[in-house]
């Protein structure tokens, strides 16, 4: 949203790195991180948590879901979350601007210009929701995490909603950041070159045998993109955060964690005033295992998002509170049974600036969303190479109230190296202000208005996947899918009077697609990784919609991708990493298909500090991955230093 500030931020990178000498002499000694990358088998045996709520190897997990490891985004030199998103080849990543990323799975990428935003994707950190109540989309530039700090992303494309709820219609990403007692002593990398930026200072230390912590202050900057023409874009940005983790185990049985983030960035707008981001969040979970096995996990959370623009009218500002709970306990013969419900409430203002005249207003510009849920999910091992697993939500949202959903999964490991797996569910894009409260004006004429009673957006999706291991080296994972969609929104006109327009669900249709990804050790010390995604989609308008600006306002997705990664060791102190990525044209409007090539080296001097020097967008000068008003991304390099102590 749009608003006032009465100061700005600037870049300081330095400042932050040379606020960490004051802590030399408190530091504990540490060796520099093992970059080797994990083997084949080590990779197919990672525990995963998001596709069944309970910890599972990757290699028996029943959905379409991809591991970005901590090796991984260590070696791509990625320095924001959205570009290690890069890295997951069942996702469609596009830079609109220095700071604006849209990131969807199987397709629906939104259209900005109908005023149709990406919002089938649930995103989480460390268990804690981080889409935006307003409109179910997802701020990135405001969600961002160390490198360093990030244990995993597990990258799932397709519905979650049985376990995860509304909002994961076409995937779920959870992104999962390591213990305080794997981040222990001083850490400072700064990180600079000729388009971006990032300084962290970070100290880890223990209080006692059972109590470990962290606490860091970090800094990105993005410089200026380019227009279409390839002047500057003046849209460059800094957000300047900082923050904690304790991890608490009292006992053997119980485990405690409290953590928390605070940030606030100033990004530049072109032809708009700089646009102020702060936000703040606070999480303590506790998790107990009982002496049968039995686990319980209680979780409560506060999340607070704000944003203003400068001289162009308003103030967002969104406050969240919720308290979930979750037990999984063993029952019968080969049933694992996990329940939970929970409880969320968001307050929600959106403020005017006085003198100014917003053509985007909410009626009414306040509120309260109340969110109740309820999911139980059955694990039944039929016999000891086929389990079955059956899961329902029940979710009470402010808008369209109760809603069920469900899933059936069906997994059959035959043999220790080969998994089957197939799936059936229903989930739902569930309505919020942006759909019911949003008036649009033109000058003083109201142009389009929300709609009450506006329908749940509706998905029913049927997936199948393969994944084999091929002896010691290869690994191939292979999903289709086939997505039907209905009552998607569309733009209605008024039969009287044509204007105002108002939201509808007239749009329907389905999609289907591939992905495929595969790993194959060439040597001990050199790997690749390749992969390809399709995606064809169908839609259309329902008898007596409108038809206004055509379906091509659900999204411009491309129908292919392709990816081919290398990750070598040379010698035990230098790697060298590229990352060549295809992606297919967008079809309406047009963009073209492009080639881009990243690469890293790094050389680890000594087991305190490491150089590394990154490239990005190598193959061309500029390139533009999304319709206009997109701007277009140049070629770029990053030089990095990193001691531990």
């Amino acid at each position: 949203m749009r608003g006032t500030s009465t100061s700005k931020l600037r870049p300081r990178l330095a400042a932050v790195a040379l606020a960490t000498l004051a802590w030399n002499g408190a530091a504990h000694a540490q060796s520099i991180e093992d970059l080797q990358h994990m083997s084949i088998g080590d990779l197919a045996n990672i525990d995963v948590t998001s596709v069944t709520k309970t910890p599972q190897s990757l290699s028996d997990a029943p959905a379409a879901i991809f591991v970005i490891t901590h090796d991984d985004i260590v070696r791509s030199g990625a320095t924001t979350v959205p570009e290690m998103l890069r890295l997951a080849p069942n996702l469609q990543v596009e830079q609109t601007a220095s700071s604006q990323y849209v990131i969807t799975a199987r397709g629906l990428n939104g259209n900005g210009q109908a005023q149709n935003f990406s919002d089938k994707l649930l995103v989480l950190i460390d268990g804690r929701t981080v889409w935006t109540p307003l409109f179910s989309g997802v701020y990135w530039d405001m969600q961002q995490v160390a490198p360093d700090d990030i244990d995993r992303i597990e990258v799932i494309s397709g519905p979650g909603a049985a376990l995860w709820g509304a909002n994961a219609v076409n995937g779920v990403i959870n992104i999962i950041t390591r213990k305080a007692g794997e981040t222990q002593g001083l850490l400072v990398n700064v990180e600079g070159g000729s388009l971006q930026g990032r300084a962290d200072v970070q100290f880890g230390g223990k209080i006692g045998d059972n109590l470990s912590f962290r606490a860091y202050l970090s800094d990105i900057y993005g410089g200026d993109l380019l227009t279409a023409t390839g002047a500057r874009a003046h849209d460059a940005w800094t957000d300047p955060q900082g923050g904690f983790r304790f991890d608490w185990t009292p006992t053997a049985a119980d485990a405690v964690t409290l953590q928390g983030d605070a940030e606030q960035g100033d990004e530049q707008q072109q032809g708009a005033g700089d646009e102020f981001i702060s936000g703040r969040n606070l999480l303590a979970r506790w998790n107990h295992v009982s002496s049968n096995g039995a686990t319980l996990q209680v979780q409560a959370f506060y999340d607070r998002e704000s944003r203003e623009t400068l001289d162009a009218g308003g103030e967002f500002a969104a406050d969240t509170y919720d308290l979930d709970v979750q037990n999984s306990f063993a029952a019968g013969h080969g049933h694992q049974i996990t329940w939970g419900g929970g409880l969320r409430t968001t307050h929600y203002e959106i403020q005017d600036q006085i003198g100014v005249a917003s053509s985007l207003i909410f009626q009414p510009a306040s509120g309260n969303l109340n969110l109740a849920q309820v999911f139980a999910q059955d694990s039944w091992a039929i016999t000891d190479t086929l389990t079955l697993i059956g899961g329902i939500k029940l979710e009470d949202d402010p808008y369209s109230h109760l809603s069920a959903l469900p899933s059936l999964r069906l997994g059959w490991k035959p043999n220790s190296t080969l998994f089957f797996w197939g799936a059936a569910s229903q989930a739902i894009r569930a309505p919020t202000p942006f759909d019911e409260d949003v008036v649009e004006k033109s000058g003083p004429e109201v142009f389009l208005t929300g709609e009450q009673g506006f329908l749940p957006e509706k998905l029913t999706a049927y997936e199948g996947g393969a994944r084999a291991l091929v002896g010691s080296r290869l690994s191939i994972s292979a999903s289709v899918f086939y997505n039907v969609y209905d009552d998607l929104r569309s733009i209605e006109v008024n039969p009287a009077t044509f204007l105002p327009l108002h939201w509808g669900n007239g749009l329907a249709g389905h999609t289907y697609g591939v992905e495929a990804w595969a790993d194959y050790q060439v040597a001990p010390w050199w790997w690749l990784s390749a992969a390809v995604d399709t995606l064809s989609e169908h839609f259309h308008f329902l008898p007596g919609s409108s038809g206004l600006l055509g379906i091509s306002q659900l999204g411009d997705d491309p129908s292919q991708q392709a990816s081919l990664k290398s990750s070598m060791n040379l010698g035990s102190a230098v790697t060298l990493d590229a990352d060549l990525r295809y992606v297919g044209a967008l079809p309406n409007p047009v963009v073209p298909s492009y080639v881009e090539l990243n690469g890293r080296l790094a050389w680890n001097v000594s087991r305190h500090v490491r150089l590394s020097v990154s490239g990005f967008n190598l193959l061309h000068s500029r390139h533009i991955e999304a319709p206009a008003p997109a701007e277009a991304i140049p070629r770029s390099v990053l030089a990095g230093l990193q001691w531990r102590f």
